[in-house]
């Protein structure tokens, strides 16, 4: 029988250790556009010698696999990709795991692949090492998550056991889930906002003991002590605060600035933190992401005054007329290669390198904006890609133009291209991590 790609479907778990299935419960990868579970190099160098008519002799190397994958953000799992190629952080211990910031700690997934007329693919320990998440408003379409990513190891069996094989797991039982009945985002279903050269350098005034520290993502403020460990006297008392030391910002009693500040003093950790002048009000998910360290007791955190997330207010502002819109992060991973048991694999390991965040977009002309901050090469505080409250945001901070143009042609539109690189906030430890931060949950 001649196989079509109808019959094929994907799905993923979570890996503890990297390159250990856990065949436990499986979760659906969402619309396939570009999928190859069987992508597999063997390095195979040719050995000349004389005497010989050809290469007489092939040495086999390390065997390399790549898992090209390319899905419609429908469901979890387009999040689950990007999310992992961000990184997941724990907000506290080992709870609400979240892309909140870039991770060096490699976060990988098995994928297994079922073809309805029986045969199974496993692919165990992928790492996404570069995703693209696009949307294009001028063909329609839905929005697409596209990653390239490594994979330890692939395998195939006729009935989804693989006890006797490399991994040694067994799927036969482990029950195949239904695609997500969503719909795709659209994207119309994004809305992307910028803040102006205007920022309220004391956006938030936090007054606590010399040494420690804050952190601010998209979602969680954790605040430290200078051992590094959660802060106790913020204590986990209501669901503005679910953790020793953490507020969540996306809860109605946090997610402004003066409920941050009454959240803080209330404890007892402080009485004298304050909002900056005029601050109050603002969104405090408007703070800008990064790590920030008490000078004497005191630390003034930039951010926007806008009492909206989405633009529509304040110093943020909507992007106008879009055309194209591609956020990239590329993780430049390193595949280190050894043997696990007697194979001999190219990504036996693998070790996470410099994070690139990058976003390009395309719009329609409308004034000289973002001509004038390439030129003078000042940053964009802080943009955001908004999908609804049912499905998260994004939060990339400090951007600079590194690319601009804009082509003249007889009679035509004039289009704005550009390219956006992104560093994060602070003055302490990594704060660059923050560059990109994320506030949906990752399993």
């Amino acid at each position: 029988m001649v196989r079509i790609t109808q019959n094929i479907e994907a799905a993923y778990e979570v890996e503890s250790t990297y390159g250990d299935p856990p065949d436990g419960t499986l979760s659906h990868l969402g619309l396939l556009d570009t999928f190859d579970p069987r992508q597999v190099e063997k390095s195979i160098t040719p050995v000349p010698s004389i005497g010989q008519s050809t290469d007489a002799f092939h040495a086999a190397g390390p065997i390399g696999v790549t898992l090209p994958l390319k899905v419609a953000c429908q469901g979890t799992g387009w999040q689950n990709i990007l999310g992992r190629a961000i990184g997941r952080t724990y907000a506290s211990g080992s709870s609400a795991g979240t892309p909140m910031k870039l991770s060096s700690s490699v976060d990988s997934i098995s994928v297994l692949a079922k073809d309805s007329d029986g045969d199974y693919t496993l692919v165990g320990g992928v790492v996404p090492n570069e995703v693209t998440l696009t949307a294009d408003y001028t063909t329609g379409g839905y929005m697409t998550c596209e990653a390239t990513c490594t994979a330890q190891y692939s395998e195939d069996t006729s009935d989804g056991d693989f006890s006797g094989e490399f991994y040694g797991d067994d799927y036969s039982a482990v029950a195949f889930p239904a695609g997500p009945t969503s719909d795709p985002l659209l994207p119309t279903d994004m809305t992307l906002s910028y803040s102006t050269a205007v920022q309220d350098d004391d956006f938030i005034k936090i007054n606590i003991a010399t040494g420690k520290y804050v952190e601010i993502g998209e979602r969680y403020l954790r605040i430290f002590d200078a051992d590094d460990a959660l802060n106790a006297t913020l204590a986990a008392s209501a669901a503005s605060v679910p953790y020793a030391g953490v507020l969540d910002l996306t809860h109605a009693d946090a997610d402004t600035v003066t409920d941050v500040i009454t959240r803080i003093n209330d404890t007892g950790l402080s009485s004298t933190c304050a909002a900056g002048s005029g601050a109050g009000s603002d969104k405090s998910v408007n703070i800008l992401k990064g790590i920030y360290k008490m000078t004497g007791s005191l630390v003034e955190i930039p951010g926007i005054q806008s009492t909206s997330v989405d633009g529509a207010e304040g110093d943020m502002s909507l992007f106008p007329n879009l055309k194209t819109v591609s956020l990239k992060v590329a993780n430049n991973n390193t595949p280190i290669s050894g043997k696990t048991g007697t194979t001999w694999l190219l990504n036996n390991s693998i070790s996470k390198g410099k994070a690139d965040i990058t976003l390009d977009v395309t719009m329609t002309a409308v004034d000289e904006t973002f001509y004038d901050k390439y030129k003078a090469g000042t940053t964009i505080p802080l943009i955001r890609l908004d999908f609804g409250a049912s499905v998260g945001s994004i939060a990339l901070t400090n951007g600079i133009i590194t690319a601009f143009s804009r082509p003249l042609a007889p009679g035509g539109e004039l289009v704005d291209t550009m390219s956006i690189k992104f560093r994060g906030s602070g003055d302490y430890k990594n704060f660059s991590s923050y560059a990109i931060s994320a506030d949906w949950t990752l399993a």
